[in-house]
Order: C-alpha cells, then structure tokens, then sequence
C-alpha cells in the first residue's frame, strides 16, 4: 500500500478550484497580464519586463515594490484559517493530461494553465484528476447510440434488471398509466484514475406519479455536507483510515409496495406489442426508490451492530472494545472510518455478501469533491465541478479578476425585460451554492446573487 504523503505533496486549494476569480493586487505579473505588457511565455520563465528590463524573478522573490500602490499589506480574513485561499499567481503550466481539451488552446489570451498547477501533487494524484475532468458523457439517448461503449452499457444495465426480476411484461390493466423512463450516463473510474466501467442508468418519469396512488412516504435521510466537513476532521486527527465503498444498482434492492407501471425502455421492447413493465422492485427516479433503499440498507447494519445517531440519521456507528468503524451514507456511496484495518476489510466482506458492493479503496472523489491526504491533514477542493461550472457559462479563457463582488454594491429590482432562460440562471446559482462547500469566500456573493432568483 502506497504511503499518504504519495497522494498529496502539498495542495493550493485556490490553484485547483479558484479558477475564475481572485488574483492577488500584490501580484505584479498578474498586473502586467491586466495591462497587456506580460505575454510571452519567455517572460513568465524568469525573462525581463520590457519597460524597467527588471527580473521576473526579482518582482517576484525580491521585494520589490510595486508602482502605484501602497504599502499595506492586504491579509486575509481570520475566518478562513482553515482555508487555502487568496493565493492565484501567474505559474508554471499544469500538464497537459489535467485539462480538459477546450483549456488546452494557443489561441487563449488568459489561459487557465497560467493559473492552475497540479505540479504540487503526487503524479498517481495528478493521473486521478486527468480522468476525471476529461471524461465525457453523453447527454441524450440519441449522443449515446453513437458509441459502441455505451450501446453495450445500455445493454447490460437491461439484463441486470430482468436478471434481478426488477419487472415483468403485462398487459396495462384498465385505468392505469404506464411512466416513461430515459437513460442516464456516467463515467465510473478506479482510485488511481483509470476508467472502470461505462456506467448506463435506466431512470423513471418520477416526475409524473400521483401522491396517495403511485407512492406515499418519500423521505430517506442523506448525509449533510457540513456533517461531512465535520466528519473528515475527526478521521484526520485521530489518523483513522478513510475509504469508501459504493454499492451497485442500489435502488434495484429496494422492496416496492405500490403497484407501479412503467413503459418498456427505448430500442428493448419485446416482440410482443402493447405490454409494459409491472414494477417488482424499486426503480431509480420513482419517488419512493429512495426510501426503500435506506430501509433495506438500515435493516443490513443494524444487523451487524450498527447504532443509528440520534443527531443525525445517515451516521452509523459501530463499537466492539477498542474497535469502532463510522459510516457516512448518501444514498449509494458510503464514507467509512475505522481505527483497525482488519476489522474494516472484514465488514467489507460482509457488505459483499449482502449487497453487489464496489471497494473504491481511499476516499478520494465524493460527489463532486476532491479528497487528498497526506501526514499534514485532508483536503478538499471541487476543481473539476467549477471546470464544469466555467466550461457550461462559456468562460473558459476569460480575463480572471481580483475580487467576487464589489464593495457595498446594492443590487436592486430592474424594469429592464426579463432573462429569456430563467432556469439557467437558477441552475447556475445553485451550483455556486455547492461550490461554496469548499469555497467560504464566494458565499456573501452567491447570497447576495440567492435574493433574485423568482424573476431573474
């Protein structure tokens, strides 16, 4: 087993996910970047600015001071100690495999590579984050079919349905309505980055059931962020193993009490016309599937001595002696701690037993978020999920600024004509309120951006 400190040399939380904001006035590169003056890649290697023929290098590194600004140093808020922030500079180009392609362009005038450097980690780690931010995944059935990894994706999800006995073919009976369904893609990858498996998701219309007919209780407890924040704290202090484990068509082991009825999937219809899938088991996107699942899962740990915590339901926590293994559920991905090796590797065989499980091994990709460790701590970023965020609102070679907001600026209701795509910036406003999960710095913007989201 590789040590810790292979998985992280040393991380700038604000190279990986401040990506299109702050650079700091005291930087004088960066300075010349506003201005058009510092271009060329042979300044940035330590060459000369062309009006003073001074040293990149003596800026920098020298102290020297810098024309038209005083002496004040500017020191970041006492409140984000525990953050790395307020640190964007002009450096040396991340390798090419970290980006995604639309980044890597000659033809940028502010080229993300100018402030994003995965140098400082490990090379298993920076192979990790390659993976994930160059994978891409279709957004319809249509993009899908196109590709034979995904036909044959789609292809095995089915037979692991009719495997599983998750339907049978029936004739509608009079009065009832039949849901549709769509399919969902998602790229899975091993710890050390490689691609595992082309992953193809057959989803309900949840959307269209009927409360009272189609289902009644949907509520399932998922963990909270700020109780993961809370949680990984505690497993750096204590030095506890950190792993994670996911659990393989999940919802397919839920027990489905209401009769529901579904359309058969697109391109697997049966030789015989007119029949429709009768729901034996919890499907993913019925509103419900949540709550079936948890209390099948609630059901396995408890068995093996798990206690539910009172403050929060997703927590299950297990004690024998010196022995104790914490696990963190959201939905199908689990989080687990243990102070003993052995006796986290033995539950592990359990959940096997009961379950089609994954062993991810080490925590390092947990719904969006970043996780790297070393003897120093943990650390987490959302480099790819704000690469996301850039790449969908078209600002991937923007000009990055130096601060979120301006000071004391008032935003106040216009009489100008409404957004045509209201969702989009809803849906942009939301994931900026994800993000601030590991940014603390942008959550007075995004509040203040919260307070207009009726009729943007």
């Amino acid at each position: 087993m590789h040590s810790l400190e292979e998985d992280l040399l040393a991380l700038d939380m604000t190279t990986t996910a401040d990506l299109g904001s702050q650079l700091p006035p005291e930087t004088t590169v960066v300075e010349g970047l506003h201005q058009g003056t510092v271009e060329t890649d042979h300044v940035l290697d330590g060459g000369s600015f062309p009006s003073t023929g001074r040293k990149f290098s003596e800026v920098v590194c020298g102290g020297v001071e810098e024309y038209g600004r005083g002496k004040r140093r500017k020191m970041p808020s006492s409140k984000l100690r525990d953050y790395v922030t307020n640190t964007v500079k002009v450096m040396s180009p991340s390798p090419p495999s970290c980006l995604p392609p639309s980044v890597k362009t000659s033809g940028t005038s502010f080229l993300i590579t100018r402030f994003v450097n995965c140098n400082r980690f490990s090379l298993r780690h920076r192979m990790f984050l390659g993976a994930i931010t160059t994978g891409l995944e279709p957004r319809s059935y249509k993009e899908a079919m196109k590709d034979k990894g995904w036909r044959d994706a789609m292809h095995y999800e089915i037979q692991a349905l009719e495997a599983n006995g998750i339907w049978e073919l029936v004739q509608l009976p009079p009065g009832q309505r039949a849901l549709g369904s769509r399919w969902v893609y998602k790229v899975k990858y091993n710890s050390d980055g490689s691609l595992e498996r082309l992953k193809a998701r057959l989803v309900v219309f949840g959307n269209h059931q009927i409360e009272g007919i189609d289902y009644t209780d949907t509520f399932a407890p998922v963990a909270k962020m700020t109780n993961v924040r809370l949680f990984l704290p505690v497993v750096a202090v204590k030095n506890w193993e950190l792993h994670q484990m996911d659990v393989h068509n999940a919802f397919l082991h839920g027990d489905l009490n209401e009769e529901v009825y579904m359309k058969q999937p697109p391109r697997f219809q049966s030789r015989t016309p007119g029949l429709v899938c009768k729901l034996r088991k919890s499907l993913y996107g019925l509103k419900q599937a949540p709550r079936c699942w948890f209390a099948k899962l609630d059901g396995s740990l408890k068995q093996y001595g798990f206690t539910q915590s009172y403050s929060d339901y997703s927590l299950f926590i297990y004690t024998q002696g010196k022995i104790q293994i914490n696990i963190l559920v959201y939905v199908d991905d689990l989080i687990l701690s243990s102070n003993n090796h052995a006796a986290l590797c033995k539950f592990k065989e359990y959940m096997s037993c009961c379950f089609h499980m994954k062993d991810l091994g080490v925590l390092k990709y947990f719904l969006g978020v970043e996780v790297a460790r070393n003897g120093d701590g943990i650390y987490l970023c959302q480099r790819k999920y704000t690469l996301d965020i850039i790449a969908e609102t078209c600002l991937l070679g923007s000009k990055p600024i130096d601060f979120r907001m301006e000071q004391h600026h008032q935003l106040a209701c216009s009489k100008s004509s409404l957004l045509e795509d209201a969702e989009r910036y809803q849906r942009l406003v939301g994931r900026l309120i994800y993000l601030s999960f590991t940014r603390p710095d942008l959550a007075y913007s995004v509040h203040i951006l919260s307070q207009f989201l009726q009729a943007p």
